[in-house]
């Protein structure tokens, strides 16, 4: 697509949220909605508009290169993405679900289950790759350090005092098949050498050798390309086409004309900002206190006195260029000293309107305010903007002498507030020495009463350790680890296409791959790639996957990893188990951790098998173990994670009935069910596994395969796939393609997922804090309005004790 095209994109979706924005900020507030479904509507028809604004302005931001119209694109992308963000919780806390479906809307607004999509940010890793892969390196170079100077007898003493007895078994299994292949391929060879040799021609010889050579050449082509979950490639299969080649040579040549048009756009501005500060910023501050002066006088003229001059808080002189005559700026600063006082009277009101008017509204948002003043500069700047002679698409000189003018006049009005506050307090002293008196007893009183509350500090007790000597030591204890290179659209699967038509017949439908795709992407995806979302959005600060051993738990921990960049610790029960022993090297160990988490933001702390952490009881052979060490202080780190720290612990579990519920229920705020996969996605699952195996689709009756493999993961999939891609089934593989016959060995070898262990997942997940609401909603007993404020439980107290009393 040319410039033009991208450029045309962006304001289209620009016309689209200037519609959006003036259906969420009327004049007046709509009046609340007392049927909930109907709500539900109105929430789930912007959340889809929204996602639509939200993959063209990806789209454009990602595609253009000017520097000036990215910044903006990027200031619009953040607001949308918090918006979704904030129409998603809203939507939770209306359906009490963390999964919806919404095809009424898609058909009504004529789209297709594709388009609801989440993209993910390109700018994500583009902006942060140095730093990205100066991270991978530093790890790397330490793991190396690591196996060079570790002693094999102290890691072989580590090792029996971490190891299970099944892991001990299964290395003697392998230890053992090893000694008898070995001792069959001898046999094999000395039978071969006993065989009598027949004589053969040059030309039968030649045949046998070129044959030997080019499965040798392919064999080795094959082992040198891998997928990204161990599956072989076909090089024929694998090769790109000549419009993927044409595609990728296009996207590379963007990214170029980007860091260019970034790098020139950069020197302009430390350019003009140098001229600037030389050229203006003295006729700036002059004319600024000439203008200051000139209130003094008028308000005294005005009033008797000087006027007490308007803080930093209430913008400083700011205040006073504004168009309002010297006794309205007089009034203003006065109310100032009430502004505290109303807002907290505002707020109590606030509340008993809640309380008089039950029914359901949105959040207040935090980013529909930003959302508006970006559209207004859009129009303002962009919208009409003629670029027929922009062809390279460069900055635009004049706009940055704009932005630069106004980055010199807020410098200039800070050290201007600061010598004409002195000048004021003179001609206070001078003029009127007992209004001096009491404008300094009230600065005085402002400086004790702007601080406010302090915030706690988290005693540091590492102060005397760098950050890099942390970061070796969590390296070479094995808590920070290398994220695998999967992306979240390798988690392949299928959308539900039933989900509406179930819930309106009262079935509550279990979700799809894709489901629990989108749900991460907007959780823990958005948030950690994004400052700006991460401090304003609904803080969600754990997650906990909860599925049976297959359905892909690791591969969607690193996949967030590997699409935000982020640091990787773990602190699964068996990998912290014999490190930092003691009450105190815990309390070390995690101050560590999520110290250094916070200084590698955006960073993910992984717990794998996080219901032994909780367990209600701890299995015998797991006592020494220790797995509940980590269960009171966890959750205390939890409150430290505050809204600027982008850091994110995830938990994974398949068997969460052995956890108390409780605890984990509080440790993690989202709960997100992985089924095994349903129909549609295990069709496409075996579909692509099956084309990127190099196997032909006509020839394997998929339809037949899918309704054979009903229960059996991901996990098992690749597995079977594997399993085909011997050196036997290959040499058979060049002769013919895959055939369904193929696929019922290995997959008789696996045990699925039955419906009963599913049953016990649904039965658990029931028992959540968002299940019981999603139950009580089911069956009526919850109300149709939202929950009642505080008033009115007291009121509701008041009128029980009544009735009590009646009674007796």
């Amino acid at each position: 697509m040319s410039q033009s095209s991208y450029s045309q994109m962006w304001k289209e979706a620009m016309l689209e949220l200037s519609h959006l924005l003036a259906e969420e900020l009327p004049p007046e507030p709509p009046p609340p909605q007392r049927d909930r479904l109907v709500f539900f509507q109105q929430l789930a028809t912007l959340y889809v508009r929204y996602i639509q604004v939200f993959r063209q302005l990806e789209e454009a931001h990602n595609g253009l290169v000017h520097p000036q119209k990215r910044r903006l694109i990027r200031v619009i992308l953040n607001g949308v993405m918090g918006r979704i963000l904030e129409l998603k919780n809203d939507m939770v806390e209306t359906e009490f679900s963390e999964y919806h479906y919404v095809n009424d809307v898609l058909h009504a607004l004529k789209l297709t289950p594709a388009e609801l999509e989440i993209p993910i940010p390109h700018f994500f890793l583009n902006e942060r790759s140095k730093e990205v892969e100066e991270r991978k390196t530093m790890v790397m170079e330490i793991l190396k350090k690591v196996e060079d100077t570790e002693n094999p007898v102290s890691l072989h003493t580590s090792l029996d005092r971490l190891m299970t007895e099944k892991e001990a078994i299964q290395i003697f299994q392998m230890v053992e098949r090893a000694r008898q292949g070995r001792k069959r391929a001898k046999l094999s060879k000395q039978t071969k050498r006993a065989k009598t040799t027949v004589a053969l021609s040059p030309e039968v010889a030649a045949i046998r050798i070129q044959k030997v050579w080019r499965s040798y050449i392919e064999r080795k082509k094959r082992d040198e390309m891998k997928f990204s979950f161990g599956i072989v490639a076909y090089t024929e299969y694998d090769t790109p086409s000549s419009a993927e080649i044409a595609a990728q040579a296009i996207k590379s040549s963007i990214q170029i004309q980007q860091k260019k048009h970034e790098e020139d756009y950069l020197k302009s501005v430390e350019q003009i900002l140098k001229q600037l500060r030389e050229i203006e910023s003295q006729d700036m501050s002059n004319t600024m206190k000439n203008q200051i002066r000139q209130w003094f006088y008028e308000c005294r003229d005005a009033t008797g006195v000087f006027p007490d001059y308007p803080s930093e808080e209430d913008g400083g002189s700011a205040l006073i260029f504004s168009e309002k005559t010297p006794q309205q700026l007089m009034e203003e600063i006065k109310e100032s000293e009430d502004e505290e006082k109303r807002s907290k009277m505002k707020k109590k009101e606030e509340v008993r309107v809640n309380d008089e008017d039950a029914g359901l509204k949105k959040m207040p948002s935090a980013f529909l305010s930003d959302l508006e003043a970006a559209n207004k500069r859009f129009e303002a700047v962009w919208k009409n903007r003629d670029e027929s002679e922009n062809f390279t698409q460069m900055h635009e000189v004049e706009l940055i002498k704009e932005e630069i003018r106004k980055v010199i006049k807020a410098e200039v009005r800070i050290k201007v507030d600061e010598e004409m506050r002195q000048e004021l307090s003179e001609l206070k002293l001078v003029v009127d020495k007992d209004k001096g008196a009491k404008a300094r007893a009230y600065a005085k009183k402002k400086k004790v009463s702007k601080g406010g509350k302090k915030r706690k500090k988290e005693k540091d007790l590492t102060a005397d350790r760098t950050s890099e000597s942390l970061c070796q030591e969590l390296v070479e204890q094995g808590l920070i680890k290398q994220a695998k290179n999967v992306r979240m659209q390798d988690f392949l699967g299928e959308s539900n296409y039933l989900g509406t038509v179930l819930r309106q017949n009262d079935v509550e439908p279990m979700p799809s791959l894709l489901d629990v795709r989108e749900v991460l992407t907007l959780y823990a995806i958005l948030p950690l790639g994004s400052q700006e979302v991460h401090e304003k959005a609904p803080l969600v600060k754990s997650i906990l996957l909860v599925g049976p051993t297959g359905v892909g738990k690791h591969m969607l921990v690193h996949a967030v990893c590997r699409e935000t960049g982020a640091t990787l610790f773990d602190l699964s029960p068996y990998n912290t188990a014999g490190k930092y022993p003691g009450k105190n090297g815990l309390t070390i160990m995690l101050h560590m951790v999520f110290k250094v988490a916070r200084l590698l933001q955006p960073s993910v702390i992984w717990i794998g098998e996080t219901e032994k952490i909780f367990y209600r009881k701890v299995p015998r052979e797991e006592e020494e173990l220790d797995p509940r060490r980590l269960k009171k202080v966890l959750p205390k780190c939890l409150k430290l994670i505050k809204g600027e720290d982008r850091v994110l612990i995830i938990g994974t579990t398949r068997d969460p009935q052995s956890a108390d519920i409780k605890a984990l229920s509080k440790m993690y705020s989202k709960i997100i069910l992985i089924p095994r996969p349903d129909y549609g996605s295990r069709y496409v699952l075996w579909k692509k596994l099956i084309e990127k195996q190099g196997g032909k689709i006509k020839t394997v009756d998929l339809s037949n395969l899918t309704r054979l493999t009903d229960g059996y993961t991901p996990g098992h999939m690749v597995q079977v796939i594997n399993s085909l891609v011997s050196e036997v089934h290959i040499q058979e593989l060049e002769k013919r393609s895959f055939i369904a016959d193929d696929f019922i060995p290995p997959l008789s070898k696996l045990e699925p997922v039955f419906q009963k262990e599913e049953e016990a997942i649904k039965s658990w997940y029931a028992k959540t804090p968002l299940g019981k609401r999603r139950y009580k909603a089911a069956t009526g007993k919850e109300e149709q309005t939202p929950p009642k404020g505080k008033n009115s439980k007291r009121k509701d107290k008041h009128q029980k004790s009544l009735k009590k009393k009646q009674k007796s």
